[in-house]
């Protein structure tokens, strides 16, 4: 069970864009001390959500601040970006790490990065699966071509090509079964969000291992289960911290998501997500962290877990989270204790 801390560079009201990106990446050392497997960045434009617009960008700066613990994206938004300089980067951070960077992609949604970047609405609605095979095909490095609907260009040779056989690890977020068949098709592991309790993500796998039968191929390992994560001497303090800091981020972040064609979006009341966040998941002492951790990695059968570790805003109360997480919780996990 590998087990990582997922740190999106939340923008907390109150703290500038230095502070809170400065303070990701301490996080992320912290992590690495800690004893984590594995840290992810996530990409955000436009929106205090997550300050960090390019997770490979974070990726590689982290990774030159590590030595041991593994760095990801989660994830690389395909539909704004081309497929083969994702590779390219991907390919590129395989090999100066040493094979520690996992690449986690995601078709994004319908928000106005589609327009700002000019890839438009229709590489969001219909081109993720030409995307993500074009992506593929790059990420095995040497010569390629595409004639796609989408991509269409003469034989060139992907340099560098991979470190790591027969290409960096990566990883599909999915949230529709739309997706879910286009990783299944592809044999690659899937990410599940937080949004989603122990049990909406072990049916998502359930699914998948459905479709990835159908498409007769063998099982596949390296599934990602995502999970709040926060540690205090008691639920009840743990609850609290998190629900008066949450909503402070979760507010202006949510809606901060604007439509590229004005269709209107699902909204979340941020007191309301941020109570499910708290029931669903592991918050709480350190002895009920491990337990619901324990029970989410039973109830999914996901070979990883993601666990949002900035959630108490502070730097100081993240950095104690991260070290509690460490020292308290994350060996009961993977001892079952």
């Amino acid at each position: 069970m590998r087990i990582g801390a997922f740190l999106p560079a939340a923008g907390f009201p109150g703290r500038d864009h230095t502070a809170t990106l400065e303070a990701a990446a301490r996080a992320a050392e912290a992590a690495e001390r800690a004893g984590f497997d594995e840290v992810w960045f996530a990409e955000h434009h436009f929106m205090s959500y997550g300050v960090c617009p390019s997770a490979v960008a974070m990726a590689a700066f982290v990774l030159g601040r590590t030595r041991t613990v593994r760095v990801g994206t989660a994830v690389s938004v395909l539909s704004t970006a081309h497929p083969v300089a994702l590779a390219e980067q991907a390919n590129l951070l395989d090999q100066v790490s040493g094979g520690r960077f996992v690449l986690g992609v995601g078709r994004g949604g319908p928000w106005v990065d589609l327009e700002v970047f000019g890839t438009g609405l229709d590489r969001y609605e219909r081109g993720f699966g030409e995307s993500l095979e074009v992506l593929l095909r790059a990420l095995r490095g040497g010569p390629m071509r595409a004639d796609g609907a989408v991509f269409g260009f003469r034989e060139v040779e992907i340099v560098p090509g991979p470190r790591t056989a027969p290409h960096p690890e990566a990883v599909v977020a999915a949230t529709s079964e739309a997706t879910l068949g286009l990783a299944a098709e592809a044999g690659l592991p899937v990410m599940l969000g937080m949004h989603q309790d122990a049990g909406e993500q072990a049916r998502m796998l359930a699914e998948y291992a459905r479709l990835r039968e159908r498409a007769g191929g063998a099982p596949v390992r390296g599934h990602v289960a995502a999970s709040v994560a926060h540690v205090e001497d008691t639920r009840e303090r743990a609850h609290k911290v998190m629900l008066e800091s949450l909503p402070r981020w979760l507010g202006p972040g949510l809606a901060g998501y604007t439509t590229v064609d004005g269709r209107p979006r699902a909204e979340r009341d941020p007191d309301a997500y941020a109570a499910f966040l708290c029931d669903a998941h592991a918050v709480g002492s350190p002895e009920e962290c491990a337990r619901r951790l324990r029970e989410q990695a039973e109830a999914t059968g996901a070979d990883a877990l993601m666990l949002l570790v900035e959630g108490a805003g502070e730097e100081e109360a993240v950095l104690r989270n991260i070290a509690r997480l460490g020292e308290e919780v994350l060996p009961a996990v993977r001892g079952g204790a």
